[in-house]
């Protein structure tokens, strides 16, 4: 490489980014503040936990939010919330209490949320799975193995919303990786395979109530939702958020740096009888459609109908058989479409049923590779391909988390030919937040010689509260690729109350090949350091943040000049979060781009030549209290980009008008000049619900990308059922806008699923 443009910093070495760290992270003494009342420094172990008593009970509370039946009378209450926001450590602000009764079919949980100013509660939007942490609410964490890492989550808010999911590894997830690309953009790429599956629905209900002296939660989980072990100890807690104070309280204290998903911290929920009935259901779905493919030559619309479903059969209480004929590929949603000026493809999250239960225990990788990213399967070049069919049977077993998946793809002529994909993953829990695994992901075509295969081993350390070290490797096997087919991954984090940070080191070799997997780059070495510092000031502002990192991507590629940097940056930020939650980020990035060959930037007719670019850009972000009737969030980047420069802002305003309605307004706009061009990309997307009930609603979704050269608007109209089945209505229409020309695709899709009991419901 004997092209080099400098127009900032010099090459940085790994060494260097390291010692910036050093530098340039501001002393504690000159940021240093008083503790607000009742914050601490948290102890170097959990204290004793909370024991929790659940009862049995004869006669089922009436699940309507009115928590007057005869069941809650005699239970114990389990109450003195303590903060973990703002003031960590202090007692709550308000009074909640928390009764727990079961039966043979389920668990109830009566909540009874006491608020002085019960007329400032914010109720949130009514629909399920929207955001909780922009409204008044209610979760509930279940650790049915009492590992200490996995867990259920039930939440609602004021308006009777079912908020659910499962959390794995403590939700951890990737962890800090960097080297993604920009924080919202990373946000967009969280998929179901992380530390918390929010796209996970389960069988349940709960109802509320409101009056003069708060609001009150009526939960029943059956047992049959559940999967669980034959210890009737479980781990539990309550978090209880008061959005007004931007307060979030704990029945079981978690000290600030954790949340809800730091399970060691929860307390022990005793008194529960386990019952084993073996549970059967099916849910099937039904699908009728009529669409055109304008861009594709079509010139009448034709007619679809499809009928599948899926089975699922508890083999034990912890460990779940299911079966799947025709797929549903979950028509109803359509992606969020993003920007990308990278020469890297982006991740877009699962949100196929099938794929999503116990979807943590077969994630394996994280920091930029997921080895296996179910989406792989029956999705072809951005096409969907039938799913004739598979099993899964998944859960814990003599003290294993197992997964096992056995699925077949059918041929689509000119896109991918039949497909049989197997995953086999094993893992074990162990003491103080420590796991070891490993997988085995095989693909195999119809043609001979045809076949992926990816081993891989994995495993965390938990050193004390603060310290953890997590590491994996694997390795691939595809025909005609040999050698430099390794990866490895290790991080070694740090999270206190004052300090946040992790150093991370990664090998992806150039034939290391997961096509079951999801892989931005290969054939390189990667490096990364973190440091973060909190500061908790009092006054208008709850914490400041500052924080200094780097990461660098390290060729080793055939052809290449060993070690040539292909990106790099050095950020320096500050965070200030004010007290209702408006927030903050002012900083700075040096960002290095080394490219060995040319790059088109999709979407345009500009290519950069090879060489390095390097220089300094300026970025801010902001946002205001997002629970207000009218917020924003925001933010621009200016400065060096590739041969030029670029201007960038990206922003959404966002308008609710009680529980019933919002619209969003969502911009994102980049105007970019390069010695080899100019260009301008706008995406815009316009988003509208109208909640009728928590299970009833209307939903829009426009979007405007002069990168893909289209105008979509995708509407839907929705009446749920349980566990995120009912009937949809969806209208979707993609115009053409710029060099594409007229409609490109127009479809019209009704489709109903319901869940049926046929054994132990």
């Amino acid at each position: 490489m004997s092209f080099r443009r400098n127009r900032g910093l010099p090459a940085l070495r790994f060494g260097l980014g390291a010692a910036c760290l050093i530098a340039i992270s501001v002393p504690p003494s000159e940021l240093r503040a008083q503790d607000g009342p009742g914050q601490h420094e948290p102890e170097e172990e959990p204290p004793a936990p909370l024991e929790g008593l659940a009862v049995r009970t004869a006669q089922p509370p009436v699940v309507d939010g009115v928590l007057d039946d005869a069941a809650w009378e005699g239970a114990p209450v389990m109450t003195d919330f303590i903060q973990r926001e703002p003031f960590d450590g202090q007692a709550a602000s308000e009074r909640t209490e928390v009764r727990l009764v079961f039966d043979d079919a389920a668990i109830y949980v009566g909540v009874w949320a006491w608020d002085e100013d019960a007329a400032a509660i914010i109720p949130g939007d009514r629909i399920r799975d929207t955001e909780v942490s922009e409204s008044d609410a209610i979760l509930l964490a279940f650790d049915t193995y009492h590992d200490y890492q996995n867990a259920f989550i039930f939440g609602t808010t004021p308006t009777g919303i079912e908020y659910d999911g499962q959390v794995a590894n403590e939700g951890r997830g990737g962890g800090f990786f960097l080297g993604g690309g920009f924080n919202t953009q990373r946000r967009m790429q969280s998929g179901a395979g992380g530390g918390f599956n929010k796209n996970w629905d389960g069988s349940w209900n709960v109802a509320t109530s409101r009056d003069g002296e708060g609001w009150y939660a009526e939960f029943r989980i059956p047992f049959n939702t559940l999967r669980y072990g034959n210890d009737p100890t479980w781990g539990f807690n309550v978090s209880r958020q008061i959005r007004r104070r931007n307060e979030e309280s704990f029945w079981s204290a978690v000290p600030r740096e954790f949340n809800l998903y730091r399970l060691n911290y929860a307390g022990h929920l005793t008194g529960l009888e386990l019952p084993f009935r073996r549970l059967g259901s099916l849910t099937p779905y039904m699908l009728g459609s009529t669409s055109r493919d304008y861009a594709g030559g079509q010139t009448a619309f034709d007619r679809n109908y499809e009928f599948g479903g899926e089975a699922k059969l508890q083999l034990t209480q912890g460990v779940t058989l299911d079966a799947t004929y025709n797929t549903d590929f979950a028509q109803v949603e359509v992606d969020d479409q993003q920007v990308n000026l990278t020469r890297f493809s982006l991740l877009f999250p699962e949100k196929r049923p099938f794929f999503l239960e116990n979807a943590g225990f077969f994630a394996v990788g994280g920091g930029g590779a997921d080895l296996f990213f179910s989406r792989r399967i029956g999705i072809a070049n951005g096409l969907q391909v039938p799913i004739t069919g598979g099993v899964r049977v998944s859960g814990r077993a003599a003290g294993f988390n197992v997964g096992l998946l056995q699925i077949a793809t059918d041929r689509v002529d000119g896109v991918q030919d039949p497909n049989a994909y197997s995953v086999a993953r094993v893992a074990r829990e162990l003491l103080n937040r420590s796991r070891i695994g490993a997988v085995f992901i095989n693909r195999d075509g119809s043609a001979v010689g045809d076949y992926n295969r990816t081993y891989a081993v994995d495993g965390q350390l938990g050193l004390g509260e603060a310290w953890t070290l997590t590491a994996w490797g694997a390795q691939t096997e595809t025909p005609g690729l040999t050698r430099a087919d390794q990866a490895f991954d290790a991080t070694f984090g740090l999270n206190t109350r004052k300090w946040r940070g992790n150093v991370q080191y990664q090998y992806f070799g150039e034939n290391f090949n997961p096509e079951v997997g999801f892989l931005r780059r290969r054939g390189h070495n990667y490096y990364q350091a973190f440091l973060m510092h909190n500061v908790h000031p009092g006054g208008i502002f709850r914490e400041i943040r500052p924080h200094v990192s780097y990461f660098t991507f390290r060729s080793d590629k055939t052809g290449v000049e060993r070690g040539f940097e292909e990106s790099a940056r050095l950020h320096i930020d500050t965070h200030w979060e004010f007290q209702d939650g408006m927030e903050a980020h002012t900083g700075m990035n040096w960002v290095r781009e080394g490219l060995y060959e040319p790059f088109t930037i999709f979407g345009t007719d500009v290519t950069v030549p090879t060489g390095t670019y390097d220089g300094w850009e300026g970025q801010v972000r902001f946002w205001t209290n997002e629970s207000a009737k009218l917020s924003f969030n925001g933010g621009a980047n200016a400065g060096s980009f590739l041969s030029g420069s670029r201007r960038s802002a990206n922003g959404t305003v966002t308008l609710r008008s009680g529980s019933s309605f919002s619209t969003s307004l969502r911009l994102d706009y980049n105007d970019v000049t390069l010695e080899q061009g100019d260009f301008v990309t706008t995406l815009a997307g316009v988003n509208f619900g109208y909640f009728f009930t928590p299970r009833i609603y209307l939903q829009s979704l426009v979007q405007y990308s002069t990168q893909l050269d289209t105008f979509s608007a995708n509407v839907r109209f929705g009446w749920l059922n349980t566990a995120g089945t009912g009937l949809f209505i969806v209208y979707n229409d993609i115009q053409g806008i710029q060099d594409l020309h007229g409609p490109q695709g127009r479809s019209l899709i009704v489709k109903f699923s319901r869940q049926i009991n046929v054994l132990g419901g």
